[in-house]
């Protein structure tokens, strides 16, 4: 019978290891003393109406942190950061105009929130800046359309924000 080799044997340790461990697409450099992070509602200063818009978002942002494992999303009150952010316009335009009577067939919704990331352990701002991104919607059925965009614009800024915070170091 012939034994293993020491090379395999290390071999296999080293992948059940690597495989293993978690690991963050996102090219985390989060500093080591910042562990937990608090995200506020968002609150929705754009003056648009829709109802759900600062749910949506703050709902779709914490899932963003909770997926990417970088931070754990936690209470302000024992957070080491905070993000707070808010929707400060959401601009609904034509982006296409075709046929006779020169009807909008593309709407491009935009979305612009103000951001501002604080490290409460060292008791500093790392930012404080406006983001913004965009859905596009084809003009029939409009409200089903107009809501979908309105996600991607959610989805596209929750992944803005999160490379942001996670990033920026």
């Amino acid at each position: 019978m012939k034994s293993i080799s020491p090379k395999i044997i290390i071999s296999i340790i080293l992948i059940a290891f690597m495989l293993g461990c978690s690991y963050s697409f996102t090219g985390s450099s989060v500093p080591p003393h910042l562990k937990t992070i608090a995200i506020p509602i968002v609150k929705d200063k754009s003056g648009s109406g829709e109802p759900s818009l600062s749910n949506d978002f703050t709902q779709k942002l914490t899932q963003e942190f909770t997926d990417d494992n970088s931070l754990y999303v936690v209470n302000s009150t024992t957070a080491d950061a905070i993000l707070n952010v808010t929707i400060v316009s959401l601009r609904d335009r034509a982006e296409v105009v075709s046929g006779e009577n020169e009807k909008a067939t593309k709407r491009k919704i935009t979305m612009t929130v103000k951001a501002v990331y604080k490290d409460l352990v060292m008791k500093k701002t790392v930012f404080d800046k406006n983001f913004s991104n965009y859905g596009i919607f084809e003009t029939d059925n409009y409200a089903e359309n107009r809501k979908a965009a309105i996600q991607i614009a959610i989805d596209n800024l929750a992944l803005d924000l999160l490379l942001a915070v996670v990033s920026d170091w």
